[in-house]
């Protein structure tokens, strides 16, 4: 019974992570060219301080239910990755998803020594724009992809 809640979870969290990262890269950055600077700076602070706020609340319910989703069913799969498809997909998400949390530890890190700059923040947004769709992929692919 607990799989299905921890499923849940995991699926809203990243919709939530998922749509904040896609909403930033695809839509503010071709928002920027149409609003005057003063105007997308104040945008843009408010986007990133509700973000500050929320995202580690939705980092720590997307990574706390895929650790629980682990630890219930996919242990066994994991103790031998490269042995099916299932296993090699799922291992590269989970390394995928790890190198999303140090984007974002570092992003957090950065705001709170007052070291962010401009090119950090688009650099990170279109990394970790990529890793997701590569998460994605993987875990569409972990169903349907086999060899």
């Amino acid at each position: 019974m607990l799989y299905p809640l921890f499923l849940t979870l995991h699926l809203f969290a990243a919709l939530i992570f998922i749509g904040t990262v896609f909403f930033e890269v695809l839509f503010l950055e071709n928002i920027r060219k149409r609003l005057p600077a003063k105007v997308m700076l104040l945008v843009e602070e408010g986007v990133a301080h509700r973000a500050r706020q929320v995202m580690p609340w939705v980092l720590l319910v997307l990574f706390g239910a895929g650790v629980g989703m682990v630890g219930l069913r996919y242990l066994p799969v994991l103790a031998a990755p490269l042995a099916s498809s299932f296993g090699t997909l799922l291992m590269l998400k989970i390394l995928a998803a790890i190198s999303v949390l140090g984007h974002f530890a570092t992003a957090m890190l950065l705001f709170k020594t007052g070291r962010m700059k401009a090119r950090y923040v688009h650099f990170i947004h279109t990394s970790v724009f990529c890793h997701m769709v590569l998460i994605v992929l993987l875990a569409k692919g972990m169903f349907y992809l086999t060899w």
